[in-house]
């Protein structure tokens, strides 16, 4: 299976939520006053964009994984792409929001990326990622897989293979820098560290 897909499957399955439960209307619609509401993060991905990925071209199926064909790469350099081939890729790019998010209180597990830091060597800014290493050992998500953060109080990060809880107001707000592109941002109201 193409490493693009695994990164699908291994965000989809990271908290051990299967795909069927994410769909529920209930985990992304629940909004009563001053509740947050637990997302997912398929849950931030627009249906059309989360059909292309889950119904990705035949053709990955036939790469083994770690052979010299396996590199999301090969997606861009391919001459004959059909209309699934290019709806799956640009799934994979896709910037697109779930508008009916925007300002939702919101509490959204992942990993850090850290950004910047204060004088104290706490990290200040801060990509959310739904699976560790996305950003720094791996290509970086879709957009709207990655939430930008700003964190004034700053976190102690101990360890990047730590995950977190982010509580706070969803916002649709783009933020690009030289590491990604994020589609999402939150205003903070409380972190924590995600207990298995």
């Amino acid at each position: 299976m193409k490493k693009s897909s695994q990164i699908l499957l291994l965000s989809v399955w990271l908290f051990g939520v299967p795909v069927a439960s994410l769909l529920t209307p209930s985990s992304v619609v629940a909004d009563q006053a001053n509740e947050y509401v637990e997302l997912d993060w398929v849950a931030l991905i627009p249906d059309d964009d989360l059909q292309a990925l889950l119904n990705p071209p035949d053709w990955l199926a036939e790469i083994e994984d770690g052979s010299d064909l396996d590199d999301t790469s090969l997606l861009s350099s391919r001459t004959e792409m059909d209309d699934r081939d290019s709806r799956y890729r640009q799934a994979l790019e896709s910037s697109a929001v779930r508008g009916e998010l925007a300002d939702k209180k919101i509490r959204l597990p992942g990993y850090v990326v850290p950004l910047a830091f204060d004088d104290r060597r706490r990290v200040i800014e801060f990509f959310l990622v739904p699976y560790m290493g996305a950003c720094l050992h791996l290509p970086p998500p879709p957009p709207n897989q990655l939430v930008h953060v700003t964190y004034e109080l700053g976190l102690e990060l101990d360890s990047l293979y730590t995950p977190y809880w982010i509580e706070g107001d969803l916002l649709i707000k783009s933020t690009s820098n030289a590491i990604a592109q994020a589609a999402y941002a939150i205003k903070v109201h409380k972190v924590e560290v995600y207990e298995f």
